[in-house]
């Protein structure tokens, strides 16, 4: 099967390439740590090397989400304000000047009140919408920058940002509760001082009330690192379904969670505690078939 388009998944730190054929199934794949961050300057030269490693022919078009269309990336692609159907998202990509192929990148979406942006993540919903359909449903994405966004049917009707994996990056490396967690190994699953932290906060989201006890119980009951680490995960994830409990709370729709591996274990413990009901969905394959539906939007390009 012959290649019809490459998909570009471009962040801050790293970047995905897919080959895909007409039928959006994946021919090769690459990943590497040339980010935005790294690729100031050579973004042409950055893909070009990766779709020659592909063996692609000058010419395959290139559709690409994330920070790559953000100002500090290469080129800006203006955000789609929400409420906003997804399909907006296709009609509004910004074709860059490039001699070897066409390329286009995605814009993100942008809400003012509460002010709030997201790039990359739109092209997740776009998927589940394609793949899934979920009609009203609260899709949660978890990350660094964790994403709620609202559903209904082909629209995003708001959403919120939640930096929640920054502020364990942050707390952990930079505050006084690094003397409880040197040392600490990665998280493997939910423990139970992540389920005690999370269940404890989901009661009334008192995140700072409870923050410098992980360092008191390190001092004064000998907690070990790794316990308080996974405490500090149960109550920041707790904090932040806490608070999209509060910020969605008439929306009454089921949780669409968009995470793997270790994380989804979390948040699924979480939602759980939470007492919420959600179901599953990959988020590589959300954004393949986001970027799938952005290619069939623009086939005169391919076909």
């Amino acid at each position: 099967m012959s290649a019809a388009f490459a998909a570009v998944d471009w962040g801050s730190s790293h970047v995905r390439l897919w080959l895909m054929d007409a039928q959006g199934e994946v021919l090769a794949e690459r990943r590497s740590a040339d980010g935005m961050l790294k690729a100031q300057g050579k973004f042409a030269a950055i893909l070009e090397d990766h779709l020659s490693a592909f063996g692609a022919p000058e010419g395959l078009p290139v559709f690409a989400c994330g920070m790559v269309g953000a100002r500090q990336g290469w080129v800006e692609a203006p955000y789609v304000a929400v409420p906003t159907s997804l399909d907006a998202i296709f009609s509004q990509a910004v074709r860059v000047a490039h001699d070897k192929r066409p390329v286009l990148i995605l814009p993100g979406l942008s809400q003012g009140s509460p002010a709030d942006v997201m790039r990359g993540e739109e092209t997740q919903l776009a998927g589940l919408v394609e793949t899934l359909q979920p009609g009203a449903a609260l899709a949660c994405l978890p990350g660094t920058h964790s994403k709620w966004a609202e559903l209904d049917g082909e629209r995003v009707v708001g959403f919120a940002t939640f930096l929640t994996g920054e502020l364990f990056a942050v707390l952990r490396e930079q505050s006084i509760l690094r003397h409880s967690l040197i040392d600490a190994e990665p998280a493997s699953g939910p423990s139970e001082p992540f389920r005690a932290a999370c269940a404890e906060i989901l009661q009334d989201g008192d995140l700072q009330g409870r923050l410098f006890g992980i360092r008191a119980g390190g001092l004064l009951s000998g907690t070990n690192a790794n316990d308080s680490a996974a405490r500090l995960s149960g109550l920041l994830i707790g904090a932040e379904i806490f608070a999209a409990r509060q910020r969605f709370a008439g929306s009454n729709k089921p949780v669409l969670l968009v995470a793997s591996g270790t994380m989804r274990a979390l948040y699924e413990a979480a939602l759980e505690l939470a007492g919420l009901q959600f179901t599953h969905a990959d988020a590589d394959l959300a954004v393949r078939a986001g970027l799938y539906a952005a290619a069939r939007h623009y086939r005169e390009l391919w076909i």
